[in-house]
């Protein structure tokens, strides 16, 4: 009989309480994998999504969610030399294909994966690699964001966000942040340079014009962002199911308009991880959990509000 483990997985679309834990046969590496101890699984929005089925993503349950894991190296696969029993690692397996990562292990492509820092805690890194990676590729990718130029971030003090004011500053940009006035204090330790509260100000009115806009919100914020760019400037979402402006209507407003869909990409997580070895980006972990509470977890990040991320301990 196959070694056992345990892992969330659901049987039909809806609210979280269709996330049940069951036992299941512990996955083995193939050639050019690797078997990962999960140690934590982050908890991201997409994964809300999926599950609802409001982004199709793994098609019809049954279905495991997961993409955001950090944990220990098992074993290793015919082929694999980069990585040895025993290693620490982060990183966001498979995506945009089924990970599994709600689990207590995982396989995937050793190149999916990046050795953890020393300084960085397990439960930090397992809610790095999809948030991460989400606001390196907008901002430095898309946005082309270059030093001495001003950037507003929406949400700066979530998941995505807070990670993307620290990317943005470690560039040597001017950043400024929407949250309410409770989070300016975390936004400053992060090296925020302005705040704005949405809900008491408009951002439109509060803040000199900026190069690049990264909107976390969508909706109605992408209009009213393009109003605050430069002629030229960059608006990019992360919100691609509500993105509130075309190309093409931003071209008329005289911006360019991207939608970042994250990917996998091997350098852009060596460069996180470079940051977080140089001191540049810490991660806020506001819940960890077990992994049995995953439906909990699920309500925490649909409430909205909280500081950073939310992650799954097995």
């Amino acid at each position: 009989m196959s070694a056992q483990m345990y892992l969330i997985t659901q049987q039909s679309l809806g609210g979280p309480e269709v996330l049940e834990r069951v036992e299941a046969p512990r996955p083995v590496a193939g050639p050019g994998e690797v078997l990962v101890k999960v140690r934590a699984a982050g908890v991201n929005p997409v994964d809300l999504a999926v599950r609802a089925g409001h982004f199709p993503l793994l098609g019809e349950p049954p279905f495991s969610l997961g993409w955001d894991v950090a944990g220990t190296i098992e074993s290793v696969g015919a082929g694999v030399t980069r990585f040895a029993p025993g290693d620490e690692v982060f990183g966001m397996p498979h995506y945009p294909q089924a990970a599994n990562g709600y689990a207590e292990y995982v396989t995937a492509p050793a190149e999916q994966f990046e050795r953890r820092p020393e300084a960085l805690p397990a439960a930090d890194a397992g809610a790095l690699s999809l948030s991460g990676l989400t606001a390196h590729q907008a901002l430095l990718g898309l946005g082309g964001l270059q030093a001495g130029q001003r950037v507003l971030i929406h949400a700066a003090a979530g998941g995505v966000g807070h990670l993307a004011v620290q990317i943005a500053k470690a560039r040597g940009a001017y950043v400024i942040g929407t949250a309410r006035t409770e989070k300016h204090p975390f936004l400053k330790s992060l090296g925020a340079d302005e705040l704005i509260d949405y809900s008491l100000t408009d951002f439109e009115t509060a803040t000199e014009p900026v190069d690049v806009v990264f909107d976390l919100v969508g909706g109605e914020y992408a209009r009213r962002s393009a109003a605050v760019l430069r002629p030229g400037g960059v608006l990019v979402t992360a919100v691609g199911h509500n993105p509130g402006l075309t190309a093409e209507e931003a071209q008329q407003l005289g911006v360019r308009f991207e939608i970042v869909v994250v990917h996998q990409s091997a350098s852009d997580l060596a460069d996180l991880r470079e940051l977080v070895e140089a001191g540049r980006l810490r991660v806020h972990v506001e819940h960890s959990l077990p992994l049995a509470d995953a439906a909990r977890a699920h309500d925490l990040v649909a409430a909205g509000g909280a500081k950073g991320k939310i992650v799954l301990v097995p």
